[in-house]
This record gives structure tokens, C-alpha cells and sequence, in this order.
């Protein structure tokens, strides 16, 4: 944050409290009495009067040890600006004294099966009810807490596999992430919008499913030039890269014309962050464990 700002802040801040101090002052010193009166104000609606009472003295001193609770707190924890306070407290150091917590109170349960083969592993109870949790703390926002995956996440309950299902690979997902990219074909200026159409109508051939069989055939050239480096020429595509197999059900992005062209005139991006540095690898072998056995 820059000087500016800290000082504008911390002016904002300031201000706030000590207005609300002269406010509670002002209010008292213009009463014209400590105690309770019958007096009114002289105002008065449906039969009621308003009394012209000052402020309890026990509410008036919750306001002011409210004002002095902030200062106090203001002097201790940061929030005027760069200032950092007297204890030096931050969220991240918070953070990291919970996270060297757990981990001296978990540690030792992880380290029970760091060890321990992913094959292993994916048959023990107690590891998969461990595994279970990482999980859902960790991957179910995107995979769903069941891993059956939605729109753009893969599901991890069956065989399709864009990088492979086998231990080393899931472990090696897990510790890098992946970062998946489907160039927009659509845009390029050697296929046309019949060429979208034709290499659409080709893929869908591959389920039996295109709605024109002749631009389907005349999609295979397209296929041929623009797909096949990545699917393969056989359409069951490349794990080495991610490339999908076209010739199943399983389908990232939706199997339909308006899904499929909508991938091959925009392209598609997808990103698998990394785990290596939020778990530890004791974690990640468990972890991969809970995720080899949703498929099996």
C-alpha cells in the first residue's frame, strides 16, 4: 500500500473514533441535567410525549469504552494503513502458526502411510477416510464432492482418463497440476465456417451420431489436417498431452453439435493447479490413493 493511502486510511479511521468521542461530549455538555426529569421537548404525536431526558449514564460510558476498545485494538492489530501494530499480527502468520499446529498434531498420522504404495493404500479404510477429507477440503469445489466432475472438470469415477489413471500419473497431476489447451480452430483463417460444420459432423461420426453424413466425410481432410497431430488418427486421442479420446461418451466440455462447435470454433482452456505446495507429500500419496480407488 502506498504512503497516500496508509495515511488516508488511517485519517478515516482516526477520525471516526475520535468523532464519535466529541459527539458523546458535545451531546453531554449541552444537557442541562445528569438526572431524570418530567420535562418534555415539547413534541409530541399520537398522545405521546417526548421526554427531554439525557443519555443513561451507564449507556454513555458503553460508548466511550467502545471508543477506547478501539484505540486499544488499533494500537495492537493492524488497521491504520502499513502500520502493523504492537503484537505485529497478520493473517499469514496466523495462518502459518495453524498450519505448523496441525501439522505437529497430524503429521505423525500421514507419515503412517507417506510410505505406503498407492495400490496399497486405496484398500485401507482408514487411509481412504483420511484421503476422503483432503479431498473434499481440497478437490471437490471442481470435481464434486463424489468426483463425478461437472462441465469443464473431469469426472474421476470412470476410465477416461485426459492424463492418464494409473498411480504414477494421478501422483504426478497431483504434484504438478496440468494445464490443458484447445486451440481455437474455428478462427484460423484456413477453415472455413463449412469446414467447422464438416470436421463437427466427422467427430460426431466417430459415436454414430453426425447429423450430415456427407459434410462428415468431407470432414475427415479437415480432421486429418487441423485434429489429428493431438487426437490421434483414430480420434481416441493422446494422454501424453491431455488430448481427449472423441471416440466415447465422455465428454469434457458436452457431446452435442452446439458443444463440440462450440470447442472447435473457440478453443478451450482448462488449468489443474498444483498441489506440492498446499500439501505435503505424505498428503499427496494419500490423496492420489482416494482418487485411484473412485475408479475402481
Amino acid at each position: 500500500m502506498s504512503t497516500f493511502w496508509s495515511i488516508w486510511i488511517s485519517v478515516i479511521v482516526l477520525g471516526t473514533v475520535f468523532g464519535c468521542w466529541w459527539l458523546l461530549y458535545a451531546t453531554r455538555k449541552g444537557q442541562t441535567t445528569d438526572t431524570e426529569t418530567d420535562r418534555t421537548t415539547g413534541h409530541s404525536f399520537d398522545g405521546i410525549e417526548e421526554l427531554d431526558n439525557p443519555l443513561p449514564k451507564w449507556w454513555f460510558y458503553l460508548f466511550v469504552a467502545s471508543c477506547v476498545f478501539a484505540l486499544g485494538y488499533l494500537a495492537l492489530y493492524p488497521g491504520l494503513g502499513n502500520y502493523k501494530g504492537l503484537l505485529d499480527w497478520s493473517q499469514e502468520s496466523q495462518w502459518q502458526t495453524e498450519q505448523q499446529l496441525a501439522e505437529a498434531r497430524y503429521g505423525e498420522i500421514y507419515a503412517r502411510y507417506g510410505d505406503t504404495s498407492v495400490e496399497e493404500l486405496y484398500t485401507n479404510r482408514e487411509a481412504m477416510q483420511i484421503g476422503q477429507r483432503l479431498f473434499a477440503n481440497n478437490c471437490s469445489v471442481c470435481h464434486g464432492s463424489a468426483g463425478r466432475g461437472n462441465i469443464g472438470f473431469p469426472n474421476l469415477t470412470d476410465d477416461a482418463w485426459l492424463y492418464g489413471g494409473d498411480p504414477d500419473s494421478i501422483l504426478s497431476t497431483l504434484h504438478n497440476g496440468r494445464a490443458g489447451a484447445m486451440p481455437a480452430m474455428g478462427t484460423m483463417p484456413n477453415m472455413t465456417p463449412d469446414q467447422v460444420d464438416e470436421v463437427v459432423n466427422y467427430v460426431l461420426a466417430y459415436s454414430g451420431r453426425a447429423e450430415d453424413p456427407e459434410a462428415a466425410k468431407a470432414g475427415e481432410q479437415v480432421y486429418m489436417q487441423a485434429c489429428a497431430a493431438c487426437h490421434g488418427q483414430d480420434g481416441k486421442g493422446n494422454q501424453g498431452i491431455g488430448a481427449p479420446n472423441l471416440t466415447d461418451d465422455a465428454w469434457l466440455y458436452g457431446s452435442t453439435y452446439e458443444w463440440i462447435k462450440e470447442t472447435v470454433v473457440n478453443g478451450r482452456q482448462n488449468m489443474m493447479p498444483a498441489q506440492s505446495d498446499r500439501l505435503s507429500e505424505d498428503q499427496i500419496q494419500i490423496l492420489a490413493a482416494y482418487v485411484y480407488s473412485l475408479s475402481r
